[in-house]
């Protein structure tokens, strides 16, 4: 179905709709004309490549896979192992057109199921660093297969840091949640999992509130997820956060990008937070991993939009009223193993007229003033100190 399906369902069953699971969850099939490189970044972002994805959940875990910078990096580590180039400009030729394969790959495919609903600001944010490294290494050592050894080494050093910059993050960020507190978060973050899994390990005894995340409802997996690290969970509707957040005492969200002056992108919906959070006085902080610095410098979520060419044709949303459903005959747990598809009844299909345009954004843009601290593995950061941090990593 699409966006807008109004005067396009002439073939319809009229008392039912037919959604076939299984093309719902199942990842394309890799043409034969796919680069190798984004076959190496299917290599790393597939756990258990070959089976099929669990019907009740994401298509890809992705607690199971690298994060995007890092399975970047291996990427570009297998172009290095696997050059035939003997100059340093040749190498740097094939490095550049291999990540510009992969943002461009990640940017014109956002709902590609291998992306884990990720978007493509932190690859891109791998990648630049990646190839400024490979800049600073041709300048500084002597020969071309010293420089390869180097880059090498240095590469496999970032693959580490994923996860050594995920636990000092949680240390840092977990002072932060007091003891009776409720804390909201947005989407789903495994730095943020492993910042209440350290402060509930240390003792404090805190709610986690969070939106149910439409379109794809991220907040309510994300809800079972934290669930599991022993901390309370209430899930709300993405209209109730303001309301919500008269009893909330902290905001912790992670990020897909940290932005040149300070501010963030992150799931549709965190600006929303962030102003209800700055109106009612309540700090709101942002845990993210320096390798999520990007050189961007958006001044609005206009110029979001423009960065990352969010175009509504390659993000189609249907709408489904829910209280039109018979949940019980739809829950994963009764349904066979065997059956392909679930039937929604045709009345909570809300078809719209083509006429009517529809945006489904996956990310938006918060602005510096509205976030109180950054807890990143470079240490606890205030928005103006991002600038600074990034200069460092990129020079």
């Amino acid at each position: 179905m699409s966006s807008n399906s109004g005067t396009s369902d002439k073939g319809l069953d009229p008392n039912s709709i037919q959604i076939d699971r299984l093309a719902i969850n199942s990842p394309p099939l890799e043409s034969i004309d796919e680069p190798a490189i984004l076959k190496e970044l299917r290599r790393h972002l597939s756990p258990g490549a070959g089976a099929p994805p669990p019907s009740d959940g994401p298509t890809v875990n992705v607690d199971d896979t690298p994060a995007l910078p890092v399975a970047a990096i291996k990427c570009m580590l297998h172009v290095i192992n696997h050059t035939s180039s003997h100059t340093m400009m040749g190498l740097q030729a094939e490095l550049s057109v291999a990540a510009d394969t992969l943002v461009e790959f990640a940017a014109s495919s956002p709902s590609d199921p291998i992306l884990g609903g990720r978007s493509h600001i932190a690859l891109r944010s791998g990648c630049d660093l990646f190839l400024r490294y490979v800049t600073r290494a041709f300048l500084e050592l002597p020969d071309f297969d010293a420089v390869v050894a180097a880059i090498a080494e240095r590469g496999e050093r970032f693959a580490r840091l994923s996860v050594t910059a995920r636990d000092r993050i949680a240390r840092l960020g977990a002072p932060f949640v007091h003891h009776g507190a409720q804390v909201m978060t947005h989407g789903y973050s495994r730095t943020v999992r492993a910042l209440f899994s350290e402060a509930a390990r240390c003792g404090a005894r805190f709610e986690v509130v969070v939106p149910e995340g439409r379109p794809d409802g991220g907040g309510a997996k994300a809800a079972a997820a934290y669930s599991e690290v022993g901390v309370p969970v209430r899930v709300v509707l993405d209209s109730a956060v303001a309301c919500a957040m008269e009893n909330v005492d902290a905001v912790v969200v992670g990020a897909e990008g940290v932005v040149e002056n300070g501010g963030v992108v992150n799931k549709i919906g965190t600006y929303n937070m962030a102003i209800a959070a700055h109106a009612m006085g309540v700090p709101f902080y942002v845990a993210a991993e320096s390798y999520k610095f990007a050189r961007m410098y958006p001044l609005n979520n206009g110029d979001l939009v423009k960065e990352m060419d969010m175009d509504p044709a390659r993000m189609p949303l249907d709408f489904v009223d829910t209280t039109k459903i018979s949940w019980n005959k739809l829950h994963p747990k009764e349904v066979s193993e065997t059956e392909k598809s679930v039937t929604l009844p045709a009345e909570a299909v809300i078809n719209l007229p083509d006429s009517v345009t529809v945006e489904n954004h996956p990310c938006d843009y918060t602005p510096a003033k509205y976030i109180t601290l950054l807890f990143t593995d470079l240490g606890v950061l205030t928005p103006s100190a991002v600038s600074d941090e990034l200069i460092r990593l990129y020079h």
